[in-house]
């Protein structure tokens, strides 16, 4: 990629709706440095997905390591806790605490190492699962702390900007931007019990918002499923 691109965070997850932002970053003429997490999610497969997804597009890829299971309090992180099958009014278990705003943290440290004032983060507030650090508020909220809590945001002409391009966008919406900017969905895993081979259950939460997108959108499903799904 050429050096005179302006550079990018990208948060990664190895799910369809990263996977997109990154596609979307890349084709505003971004260089892309994405940022993944192992945080000690139940769900590994998911890292070998960031790995296929930015060695499509990505200029630079970084995996950070943390425990957010040390906290606990998450379907995601903790295998006492049963990830639901059903859907639930509320914030559901599978939300892990504070995760996007430490995400976002880590993000906003790598853009000051390599001089990037924009982050990219695949949060949506329309067909997700009632998080609330995947809302636009938070969105704002977060981007106004970069700006008072970094020495590049406190002390240089430049300002950081939150980008969340599918924040108001359907998931059928997010697929067929995605599918146009060439991204091959059949590479990302989006379910919380995916088995080692990136292999979704099917009734988990999110794998029901991907499948009815993947439906509405009038495509088909290049999901892998687990035998007998």
């Amino acid at each position: 990629m050429s050096g005179t691109q302006r550079p990018a965070i990208i948060l990664l997850s190895g799910g369809l709706d990263s996977a997109t932002v990154l596609a979307m970053a890349r084709d505003l003429g971004y260089r892309c440095h994405a940022i993944s997490f192992d945080y000690g999610q139940r769900h590994r497969s998911e890292l070998a997905a960031c790995d296929a997804i930015a060695a499509q597009g990505a200029h630079e890829h970084r995996r950070v390591t943390l425990d957010l299971g040390a906290i606990g309090g998450s379907a995601l992180t903790d295998t006492a806790i049963d990830v639901p099958e059903t859907p639930a009014d509320g914030i559901p278990v599978t939300y892990v605490p504070a995760r996007n705003t430490v995400f976002l943290s880590l993000a906003l440290g790598y853009a000051e190492v390599v001089g990037a004032f924009d982050l990219f983060i695949g949060v949506n507030a329309v067909d997700y699962s009632g998080y609330p650090d995947c809302r636009p508020d938070f969105i704002r909220a977060f981007e106004a702390t970069a700006n008072l809590a970094t020495r590049a945001g406190t002390e240089g002409e430049q300002r950081f900007r939150v980008h969340a391009p599918l924040s108001d966008m359907s998931k059928a919406d997010i697929i067929r931007h995605g599918l146009a900017l060439g991204v091959d969905y059949s590479r990302t895993v989006s379910c919380y019990q995916a088995d080692d081979q990136g292999r979704a259950c099917g009734v988990c939460d999110s794998c029901r918002l991907r499948a009815a997108g993947f439906s509405e959108a009038g495509v088909t499903d290049p999901t892998r499923y687990r035998p007998g799904v």
